[in-house]
């Protein structure tokens, strides 16, 4: 294997495409080629989870047929990769032609932390940043995917950083894609729950493996505590890289 197709999600092309950045740096340091599809879209997540299926089946089918053909594909975004490779077969479940296609690529698709640690057998990247980090479970990525001790053993890897016990860390951030905005009340509820649970274990950092956290928990942080700072785990490691071969954020 001498290179990795990205999927960079919505939010991070949009949004905060530093992200996306950070992930072809991580990805040219492990020594692979990044590439990047022009014709790639958003993967349906937002249209399946306000069900709008014919919608999500649309751009389900464009993805497929967009990515089908790379050897391995590569995302920082755990909520979109379990869309890819656990919602697609059961979107497709009256159209066997492509739940076929789906069921092929859902094994070659996988979150960052998931690729780095289970697909390559990384841990230690090399990187160096003092810090105290808490790490926060995004819930699309811990209880969609299992990944939870991917992204810890490379934070542990990094000479320096701390990982902190962090109270609630499987706790909702509040964010839940369009669910922040149809109960923002809820949603902010939550995130300032979780907030309040980073600020008390005294951490440096929380990090996280998925945009749309990071999106609502920086958010609140901005707001309220401009002094504490989140990152995505992508971010985090490609700062933390020797110099000149990471982004540094």
């Amino acid at each position: 294997m001498s290179s990795a197709s990205l999927f960079i999600p919505c939010i991070v092309d949009l949004v905060l495409p530093g992200i996306g950045e950070s992930t072809a740096a991580i990805v040219r340091h492990l020594g692979l080629t990044p590439r990047y599809h022009q014709a790639q879209t958003c993967c349906g997540l937002m249209a399946f989870n306000s069900g709008f299926r014919d919608e999500a089946r649309r751009l389900a089918r464009h993805f497929i047929e967009v990515f089908e053909a790379d050897e391995v594909i590569v995302s920082p975004s755990g909520s979109c990769v379990n869309m890819v490779k656990n919602r697609y077969p059961e979107l497709f479940a009256d159209e066997p032609a492509w739940q076929r296609r789906a069921l092929a690529l859902a094994p070659r698709v996988f979150e960052l932390s998931q690729f780095i640690v289970d697909h390559l057998g990384v841990t230690d990247l090399g990187a160096t940043r003092q810090a105290a980090v808490a790490y926060h479970e995004s819930c699309s990525t811990l209880n969609g995917l299992g990944v939870s001790a991917q992204p810890r053993a490379l934070l542990a890897a990094v000479r320096g950083t701390t990982l902190v016990p962090f109270k609630g860390a499987d706790v909702c951030c509040g964010f839940g894609g369009t669910f922040s905005n149809s109960f923002p009340e809820i949603s902010t509820a939550l995130v300032s729950q979780k907030v309040g649970f980073f600020l008390e274990s005294g951490a440096d950092l929380l990090v996280m493996c998925d945009p749309g956290c990071l999106l609502n928990i920086q958010g609140y942080l901005h707001r309220h505590h401009p002094g504490k700072q989140a990152l995505h785990l992508a971010d985090y490691l490609a700062g933390a890289l020797p110099a000149g071969t990471g982004r540094r954020p």
